[in-house]
């Protein structure tokens, strides 16, 4: 097929809409995330129980992450959209086969060998579990059933990637709902049943995993047949787009790693810190992982398909303008998030976990991890966008270099932070190697593509961290006043304090926006009008 001229990209308003089509799925699966954990917390609290859960799915979520949104994406989705646009669908299709059949081998042989492995595994990354009875026998059971989970979220991260090459964006994003509704679906239903089966009860959320995994397949499946996509049994291991994935994949797993491994630091030191550690952690960063996922992940699911689009063309421009507008969308909307989170954590955790086994201690210690994650959530978010265009201009080697430079930044100030700060420093040391990280991407990129509309980006993120800044102390101002004035002590109250807070922070960033003259604001509310509903033909 020959080359054609590169596709016109609006960058603003065509970006937003299609990061909200993303969004809409992705805000639908991160609130049924925060009612998964509102169950898990409720039905176990902080205890040894869900320590144990938390380190078990670290391994199979290490990869899910990497997989599903991170090196995948950034090694497949060029490859695939370059077939796709200069070679026709049918050889997409084939090298989208070829890519299912390299990762069932793949992940399969893992979870046989993680398996057979899974006791020493677990000795080496929480051998002080032990000091507990039966912790460890308990971590690596839960191990044993939850890695298969491996296969099933790497098949759907193949599925994500050619339906977002092909403009499917709904789709793709919901699926990982599915995980979460088998998880709230067995936590509540199987959970009463397991020590009649001689059986933790907590196992019951292992089995839920495996569900969800093969529920985010499952949704996948039909969207992509009805484009054409036929699977066949046969792995053509010359087939030259499968080399180049796998060339892409090795330094992109690498490149985007550094907050799935950062977060298999944390979970390795926290282990050291006493019961309830590991869950603090889990917790607060599912808490800061809601706007990382809301508006980082579905802002860099849009820009990665039009980047490689204009780098299929060798179209600089489109790749720099793309860039730049999603970095600034991504400021207007995760900077407010970052203050609202550190003024509003300790009413934000009671509003969600505090009832159950979930106590108010939990809650104080969560919402002092909860402030140290939120000031990296624009650290997390530009990376995920920066970094896959490094891939999709075939430049893999910077953001390796770089990220193995951020893990090592983060295993040093999490050491150094521990005798200080505790756990705590185990969040803010992920932190600040994720400022680290993308800020010296961001700088390279700059200079790769001859700028990076540097000034207009600098004079927006002034502007929107001052506009930030007033929302924040406004909305502490008022939770501070709404608990002087009202015992907040049941849920409506709680709700009270957080939902008026946080009306008047955003009625004061409204004013300020709009009187410091911030574009990127209307293309962020371009993007909620589009997660309210209006999805338009891009839905699928």
């Amino acid at each position: 097929m020959p080359d054609t001229p590169s596709p016109a990209i609006p960058p603003g308003p065509r970006l937003a809409r299609s990061a909200g089509v993303t969004g809409l799925a992705t805000l639908t699966s991160r609130l049924l995330g925060l009612v998964r954990d509102q169950v898990l917390a409720a039905l176990f609290g902080a205890g040894n129980e869900m320590d144990a859960l938390f380190v078990a799915l670290r391994i199979p979520n290490l990869v899910r992450d990497l997989f599903a949104e991170g090196a995948m994406s950034a090694a497949f989705v060029p490859t695939f959209t370059s077939y796709l646009t200069r070679r026709g669908r049918e050889d997409a299709w084939r090298l989208g086969n070829n890519v299912v059949n390299g990762l069932i081998l793949a992940t399969g042989t893992l979870v046989v060998l993680g398996i057979v492995f899974a006791h020493p595994i677990v000795l080496a990354l929480a051998g002080d579990f032990a000091s507990v009875p039966g912790k460890i026998a308990l971590t690596t059971k839960l191990a044993r059933v939850t890695l298969p989970f491996l296969v099933f979220v790497a098949l759907a991260a193949a599925m994500m990637g050619m339906l977002n090459s092909l403009h499917h964006y709904f789709i793709p994003a919901l699926s990982p709902a599915m995980y979460n509704v088998a998880l709230i679906a067995c936590a509540i239903g199987l959970v009463p049943l397991m020590p009649s089966l001689g059986e933790p009860r907590v196992m019951a959320v292992a089995i839920g995993a495996l569900v969800g995994g093969l529920g985010q397949m499952a949704l996948q499946w039909p969207a992509l047949r009805r484009e054409g996509y036929r699977y066949r049994p046969r792995l053509e291991v010359r087939d030259p787009g499968l080399r180049q994935v796998l060339i892409l994949m090795g330094p992109g797993t690498i490149g985007l790693a550094a907050l799935q491994v950062n977060l298999f630091v944390t979970t390795l030191l926290a282990t050291t810190q006493g019961t309830g550690a590991v869950s603090w952690l889990y917790y607060s960063f599912r808490l800061a992982h809601l706007p990382i996922g809301l508006f980082g992940v579905s802002i860099a699911t849009a820009v990665l398909p039009a980047v490689s689009r204009h780098a299929a063309h060798d179209h600089l421009p489109g790749v720099r303008r793309t860039v730049a507008d999603g970095l600034g969308l991504m400021f207007m909307l995760n900077i407010p998030a970052t203050f609202g989170l550190i003024v509003l954590a300790t009413p934000i955790v009671a509003l969600i976990f505090q009832r159950g086994h979930f106590t108010a201690a939990d809650t104080a210690a969560t919402a002092a991890a909860l402030r140290f994650y939120a000031i990296g959530l624009v650290g997390y978010s530009t990376v995920r966008i920066v970094s896959p265009t490094f891939y999709a201009l075939h430049r893999s080697r910077i953001p390796v270099a770089v990220s193995i430079g951020a893990i090592a930044l983060n295993l040093t100030l999490c050491v150094a932070l521990l005798p200080w700060l505790g756990y705590r420093g185990l969040a803010l040391g992920p932190s600040l190697a994720a400022l680290a990280n993308a800020s010296t991407l961001v700088w390279i990129l700059s200079r790769q593509l001859d700028g990076l509309e540097g000034r207009r980006l600098a004079g927006t993120l002034v502007r929107i961290v001052f506009a930030s800044a007033l929302m924040g102390a406004a909305a502490l101002a008022t939770s501070r006043w709404l608990a002087s004035t009202t015992a907040v002590t049941h849920f409506g109250a709680r709700l009270l304090q957080v939902g008026g807070s946080i009306g008047v922070g955003l009625v004061v960033l409204i004013a300020a926006v709009r009187t410091l003259r911030i574009h990127e604001f209307d293309q962020a509310m371009a993007l909620v009008r589009a997660r309210l509903g209006r999805t338009g033909a891009n839905a699928g």
